[in-house]
């Protein structure tokens, strides 16, 4: 199966979301900033690549973990991929579409501003990186809910 998780940009609680799902990042303990900042991608994508679909590793059942932006429009991301799906005979059990975007608090939507679309990385990095930390747990929710729906068992 593949596993994609999505958000505005791709580049923050998608990963995070990912990372935890590959045991990258803790799933039991919020992670220290330097955690975060190691994940690959994180605070790294720009708007060139939303809709771009990344792939992160394979979960310990095979399951291929992805990452994508969606740059605020999740329903037409969804669309597409449900459409191509039907349009090349891929089967809705074979992947996994996984909105992370309601997880963000304001932290990471400013920081996230701040550091990908104005360049402020200095100041906007720290900030999105504090927001994340807040967001944790709704996210490790998340996952552990989307692991449960494949098949882990903690």
């Amino acid at each position: 199966m593949k596993i994609i998780y999505h958000c505005y940009g791709g580049t923050h609680s998608s990963v995070t979301a990912a990372a935890v799902h590959l045991g990258i990042l803790p799933l039991d303990r919020l992670p220290r900033p330097a955690e975060l900042l190691a994940i690959p991608y994180f605070d790294a994508m720009d708007s060139v690549d939303h809709g771009r679909i990344n792939f992160l590793g394979l979960d310990e059942y095979g399951n291929e973990v992805c990452f994508a932006g969606q740059r605020g429009s999740p329903g037409i991301l969804e669309n597409i991929i449900h459409g191509l799906a039907g349009q090349f005979s891929i089967s809705p059990g074979s992947y996994k579409l996984v909105n992370v975007m309601y997880k963000v608090n304001i932290s990471m939507k400013i920081g996230g501003v701040m550091s990908r679309r104005l360049r402020w990385v200095r100041l906007g990095r720290p900030l999105v990186v504090w927001g994340t930390v807040r967001a944790y747990a709704k996210i490790t929710n998340l996952v552990r809910a989307v692991k449960a729906q494949v098949g882990w068992q903690q």
